[in-house]
């Protein structure tokens, strides 16, 4: 059986280590790993790839960045051809990238099989591109593989047929539990930044909503300003975050603000372990604090991960609030004790790329079954 998977950015490249190791140990699946080159240099690529024992892809199309349909045209274009030639049982798409909607529709469209690995996701918020790709992208798949409850129950609202849903857990808790321990054998990089554990705030900002306003991305940045007078804030900055600090004039930042380069996911596990409280606007980062037992701030209006909100570990403030709504909550935060743990099993067991082998497997025999009876 082989399948083809579409992977493009880097928290796409986090989920495929453990499905990709999942479809490795099963000796009737073949699978071509497709990257469409969203996310390209080394800091946001590469270093994944040899951090996590990631197959070279057997395709690199290099679209690189762009606007969101000159680049998601781009992707289609060179997908559709390696899906006509490769023909595959499945095309597996990830989360809610553009890659993510330019292989499901790919594959749509030349009447391929589609499964959705973190389907059922939903901020609510239309405005975010994130949001349309992935309604779009669960409307034509054919196997959509929850994490939660709630994203189930966000699929059976909107009509998706029960049968076609399989809940097993999220991948990046998968991610977590296989290399935690790795980064604590490799990484040096609490030690590197001279940084005391549980001394230091952790922050990645590198939504479009957040990178390409002034007004808020200036609100974001007068906050870290102030909260870094009391705590130390270690600040990655994405490529996209750094072109807007230089177009706005906000790179000259102060000294307890810490501007570094992209770091690959031991180095951001091993930070986020250690921190006393994390900031960010990634989705994959709230989850990833709730797995480490650190305190969440999110800088945006909503959270496709509301059960982290009702479970008290992360708050979402939008910057628009201004800063000192920032500065208020993320103080408050680091003055409180932790929250109670969650319930067990709220994003599965640690096994979720074992399911979603076993399911495709699965779905492999019996269309193999059906195509010999009717034959």
């Amino acid at each position: 059986m082989r399948i083809v998977s579409v992977v493009g950015a880097r928290p796409q490249f986090v989920k495929a280590a453990v499905v990709s190791r999942a479809l490795r140990e099963a000796p009737e699946i073949s699978e071509i790993l497709v990257h469409t080159g969203q996310h390209y240099d080394d800091g946001m690529s590469q270093v994944f790839f040899d951090e996590l024992d990631i197959p070279a892809p057997a395709v690199n199309l290099g679209i690189g960045s762009g606007t969101h349909g000159a680049q998601t045209g781009a992707m289609l274009a060179g997908l559709e051809a390696v899906l006509l030639r490769e023909r595959p049982q499945w095309v597996l798409v990830y989360g809610d990238t553009n890659s993510t909607l330019a292989g499901s529709l790919a594959a749509a469209k030349l009447h391929l099989p589609v499964a959705h690995v973190e389907a059922g996701l939903r901020s609510f918020n239309r405005g975010m591109p994130e949001e349309i790709n992935r309604i779009v992208t669960d409307h034509v798949s054919d196997l959509l593989f929850a994490p939660t409850d709630r994203a189930v129950a966000n699929l059976v609202n909107e009509g998706v047929p029960r049968p076609r849903i399989h809940q097993v857990g999220d991948v990046m808790y998968d991610a977590v539990r296989l290399f935690s321990d790795r980064a604590r054998e490799r990484s040096r990089i609490v030690e590197h930044l001279q940084l005391t554990p549980d001394r230091y705030i952790l922050c990645t900002i590198h939504r479009a909503e957040n990178t390409d306003r002034r007004d808020l991305l200036c609100a974001i940045v007068a906050a870290l300003a102030t909260i870094g007078a009391t705590i130390p804030i270690v600040f990655p900055v994405h490529p996209r975050t750094r072109k807007a600090l230089a177009r706005e004039g906000l790179d000259d930042t102060p000294p307890r603000l810490r501007l570094i380069e992209p770091l690959g996911y031991l180095d951001t596990l091993a930070l986020e372990r250690q921190a006393r409280l994390i900031i960010t606007d990634s989705g994959g980062m709230q989850k990833e604090a709730l797995f480490h037992g650190v305190p969440c701030l999110t800088l945006r209006t909503e959270t496709e991960w509301t059960e982290l909100v009702d479970a008290g570990w992360n708050r979402c403030v939008a910057p628009g609030e201004g800063s000192d709504q920032i500065v208020a909550t993320a103080l408050q935060l680091l003055r409180t004790p932790k929250p109670a743990a969650v319930a067990p099993g709220l994003y599965g067991d640690g096994n979720a790329a074992g399911r979603i082998a076993g399911v495709l497997l699965e779905e492999g025999r019996a269309a193999a079954m059906s195509s010999t009876y009717s034959a």
